[in-house]
Order: C-alpha cells, then sequence, then structure tokens
C-alpha cells in the first residue's frame, strides 16, 4: 500500500502541474454545460412564417393574429403573392409559408370545407413536422371559436381527450439534454484523459523507468486510473450541481445510486481508455482512435433522440454502448426516480461491459516498453 500511495501520489503531481489537464478538467465541462444545454435544443421557436392572405377578411386576419402571438412563429410582412413567397424559401430566408385563398370566410359561414396551404422547408423534417401539428393544433381552436361565436355552442365531439406530461410536466427540453450531456462530459474526462496520460508517459520516456522498478502491475494500473475516477465524479458532482442551481433539473431518485454507477461505468470507461493506450504509440494516435469510438458512442446513445427510433439492427448493435446504458440511467434516475430494481438490465447491461472492458485493458496491458 506504500507503494501505491506513493504512486498516486506522484500521478496527482503530474495532473496539477499540467495546466492543459486542469482546464480539461475545471473550465471546459462548465462552459459545455452553459452553452450545450441551450444550444442543443429539439425545441422549435421563433421560426419564420410569412403568410400570402388572398382573403383579407376579418377571420383571417384573426389567424394571422393568432400565430403572430405564439411562441412559435414570428410572423414577417404579408407577400402579396405565392410566388415571391416560395423564392424567401428557396433563399432560406423564411420556414414556413401560410396560403389562405379568397372566400376562406365565406366557407367558413356556409359551413363548408375550408382549405389553407401551408408550405415548410423540410430540410430539417423534424421542424417542418412540429410547425404542420402546431397549425393544425390553431386551425382547429380558431375553428371552435367561430362555432362558438357564430351559433353560441361549442362543436359536439364523440370522444374526449384529456391528456398529462409524466416527469417532465413542463416540457422543459433542457431537463432532458442535462443528464445526457453530463454523461458525455464525464465520459470524455474519464476515456480521453485515461488514454493521454499512459501514452504520454510513453513519449516522455518516464514509462521506462517505472518498469524497471518492482513496482506490480495492477499497482501501476490502479495508480493509473484511480486519480481518474475520482476526477469523474467530481465531474459528475459538479455538473449536477449546474444543472440543479441553474437549469432546476429534478433530482427524484437516489444520488448514491447514481454515483455508485457512475463508479461501475466509469471503471469499465477507464478501462476501454487504458486499452486504446497500450495500442497506442502517440497522443496524436490515441487521439483519432478515442475520438473515434466517443463520436460512435455520442451519436448512437439517444442522447438527442430516441433509440426507439433506430432501426433494429442499429439497436442491437447498441446494447455494446456504454454512454446508452448510462444516458438511460441517469435521465431514469433523476426525472422519474427510478430505483435499482426497475433499473436492473440496464445495470446488468452496463456491469456486463465495464467487467469485460476493464478485464480485457488489464490482461492486454504489460510491464515491458
Amino acid at each position: 500500500m506504500r507503494i501505491l500511495f506513493y504512486l498516486l501520489q506522484k500521478e496527482f503531481i503530474q495532473i496539477y502541474r499540467n495546466k492543459t489537464i486542469l482546464r480539461l478538467i475545471f473550465v471546459i465541462p462548465v462552459v459545455q454545460l452553459l452553452i450545450l444545454v441551450n444550444a442543443a435544443t429539439l425545441e422549435m421557436r421563433k421560426q419564420q412564417l410569412s403568410v400570402v392572405d388572398e382573403d383579407h377578411s376579418p377571420w383571417s386576419k384573426r389567424l394571422i393574429s393568432v400565430l403572430d402571438a405564439s411562441p412559435f412563429f414570428v410572423v414577417g410582412k404579408n407577400d402579396e403573392n405565392v410566388l415571391s413567397a416560395k423564392k424567401k424559401i428557396e433563399k432560406g430566408e423564411i420556414d414556413f409559408l401560410l396560403v389562405i385563398p379568397q372566400g376562406f370566410e365565406s366557407s367558413l359561414m356556409s359551413n363548408e370545407q375550408v382549405k389553407i396551404q401551408l408550405l415548410a422547408n423540410a430540410i430539417n423534417s423534424q421542424q417542418a413536422q412540429l410547425g404542420y401539428a402546431y397549425l393544425q393544433q390553431v386551425i382547429a381552436g380558431l375553428s371552435q371559436s367561430f362555432v362558438k361565436e357564430t351559433y353560441g355552442v361549442l362543436p359536439q365531439a364523440g370522444i374526449v381527450t384529456t391528456f398529462s406530461y409524466w416527469y417532465n410536466p413542463e416540457l422543459n427540453y433542457k431537463h432532458f439534454m442535462v443528464p445526457g450531456i453530463l454523461v458525455v462530459l464525464v465520459s470524455v474526462v474519464g476515456m480521453f484523459l485515461t488514454a493521454m496520460n499512459l501514452v504520454r508517459e510513453k513519449e516522455m520516456g518516464t514509462i521506462e523507468q517505472i518498469n524497471v522498478t518492482p513496482v506490480r502491475k495492477w499497482q501501476f494500473i490502479v495508480a493509473k486510473l484511480l486519480p481518474f475516477l475520482l476526477i469523474g465524479l467530481f465531474e459528475l458532482a459538479l455538473g449536477l450541481t449546474i444543472g440543479k442551481l441553474i437549469y432546476q433539473i429534478p433530482i427524484e431518485g437516489s444520488l448514491w445510486l447514481v454515483f455508485a454507477i457512475a463508479t461501475l461505468y466509469l471503471t469499465g470507461l477507464l478501462g476501454l481508455g487504458l486499452l486504446l493506450s497500450t495500442i497506442s504509440s502517440s497522443q496524436q494516435q490515441v487521439t483519432f482512435v478515442s475520438f473515434f469510438f466517443l463520436l460512435v458512442f455520442i451519436l448512437m446513445s439517444g442522447i438527442f433522440t430516441s433509440v426507439d427510433n433506430m432501426p433494429e439492427w442499429g439497436q442491437k448493435l447498441n446494447l455494446l454502448n456504454p454512454l446508452y446504458y448510462f444516458i438511460d440511467l441517469m435521465r431514469a434516475i433523476l426525472l422519474k426516480g427510478a430505483g435499482l430494481s426497475d433499473l436492473w438490465k440496464q445495470v446488468t447491461g452496463i456491469s456486463v461491459l465495464a467487467v469485460f472492458l476493464f478485464g480485457l485493458a488489464v490482461l492486454n496491458y504489460r510491464k515491458t516498453i
């Protein structure tokens, strides 16, 4: 234990002296949490909407005013014709074009079917679908208002649907994003810094000095990994504090469970970092290899969209992705208050990956140059 203590002391001194690592540990995660959580959003706000009103009636103007009052659309100056408005879509100046045909109000008065046209820039398909869905809601509400004000009664509906939003009643997208981005930051620190640290020893030649000492293999591995395990847990605590104070994310579940699973997760990720460092001979090489794995893990983790939307082969491949398990666990514990009995499948998956990655790294490492 005395040898392990001195090795750990050496590692912490090296980390303290490396100003780049200190910035990566303390400054970058804070900045990324403050920026990415606000920037990485799928909410549709202030979309540019242009209207071609060929009816110029009170009810067509009312429809435009309702859309203009919503937080989802910004209604610009009305266009005179459809062709000029279409050119704005082609140039990317507007996102949606609403065409209200002549006879809009008279069709309403005559209880006839009313047709209006919505043109959307569907390069962003999700944005186009959300805009279409919201416009349908606005038109349905306007139709009910028309019937009520004209006939004094609301239209009778055979089925009345009531709904409620569980676990995120305010539909705050930041509550969904903070746990995911926090997992990504912890993963970068845990995997990337571990791999870079050992390869840096190779480039500096200090690994040769350690190899000729009586330091045992397990002592060297523990000394290399334990500091970054503690740093990863510190990053998690710092991120949760920022998320609670700035974004008011709910913490419904047990923090002890969060940190216990995070320890298990980081063990596997540190093992992967150690494994990459043993097969790399330079910092540049390990950077590219780490970036490849992290990019694949992040994009397939479900941080932005649901994993259920992936094709079946992608979902099966995702069973080898540790970020997928940990992001799912973080959101379930923080937002839903899930316990260990509810998450045994995810915990089992992350445990198997942790044992496999760490064991493979230990077997692959040789106390040689």
